[in-house]
């Protein structure tokens, strides 16, 4: 009897530990690996000798970061529709501008009850955007403060995919060996493709996205930040720290490009009104 009143008191205690919360800011908080798939990520600066930050005395703050690509199934609850080329549930959203992502960010941190990120004015034009074709041009600020959700700076989503503090030089995000972490266009179809990127070779090879979390993680736990889709980061591409220009940051590579994208050092621009089959993104939170 006696061993049987010990059991049920400590199923009690578990029950009670995994079910408590703490309320702050209007907001539930909760256990962020469990309920909302961040990886907190620890501040510092670069350790990754291969990152274009590696030794430029640049420190990120700590802050929590999407362990997997924002997928269909989490666009379609939040905005109701779904863009995406290649449809199933688990693969990641692609088809999505920057604005799209933006919006995304501030509705999903609505409905969560946190404070929204960015203020979205849709009548005022950007003025540091000097691209000639963005017939869009929302004007978008940013609440530092805010507990909401948003996309990752160029160096937090480097910092991130290079292993943080924790980094242990890898290329790619985590691993020397593309194929351990990342889907790109030799091994994203039916079968490996050998030789040089070619495109009507790859359209007959069936390329597309793949479920998220399917690879090998980084250092930190985080998958899929080395190929499956581009990601989308707030940055205007250009010089380094740039506040202006005609396209944003993407980063991580994809299905369709070629390994080298996947590097955690290289960048790409898109223009931010632009959508493909193989651009996607990633969420962050302040810590």
């Amino acid at each position: 009897m006696r061993k049987l009143l010990m059991l049920i008191l400590m199923m009690i205690m578990v029950v009670s530990n995994g079910c408590s919360t703490k309320k702050t800011n209007n907001y539930v908080e909760r256990p962020q690996e469990k309920y909302d798939n961040l990886i907190f990520v620890k501040g510092g600066t670069f350790k990754n000798v291969k990152s274009n930050f590696y030794g430029k005395d640049i420190t990120v703050s700590s802050f929590y970061i999407g362990k997997y690509e924002v997928t269909q199934k989490e666009w379609i609850e939040i905005m109701g529709n779904n863009p995406s080329q290649f449809k199933g549930d688990n693969l990641p959203v692609e088809m999505v501008s920057w604005y799209d992502c933006i919006e995304y960010c501030n509705k999903r941190s609505i409905k969560e009850g946190l404070k929204p990120y960015y203020n979205i004015d849709k009548n005022k034009k950007e003025p540091n955007n000097k691209n000639a074709y963005d017939n869009i041009k929302w004007t978008v600020t940013i609440n530092a403060e805010a507990n909401g959700y948003r996309l990752p700076t160029e160096e937090e989503w480097e910092y991130a995919a290079s292993g943080g503090q924790i980094s242990k030089n890898y290329t790619y995000s985590g691993s020397n060996n593309a194929d351990e972490v990342a889907w790109y266009w030799k091994n994203s179809g039916d079968k490996y493709l050998p030789g040089a990127w070619n495109w009507p070779m790859i359209k007959n090879n069936n390329d597309k996205t793949k479920s998220v979390g399917l690879k090998k993680t980084n250092e930190l736990g985080i998958y899929d930040m080395s190929g499956n889709v581009r990601e989308w980061c707030w940055n205007w591409y250009g010089n380094f720290g740039a506040n202006s220009g005609t396209q944003r940051v993407w980063k991580g590579g994809g299905w369709l490009g070629d390994v080298s994208c996947c590097e955690v050092s290289f960048r790409g621009g898109y223009e931010p009104y632009c959508k493909g089959p193989d651009q996607g993104f990633r969420v962050c939170r302040n810590k």
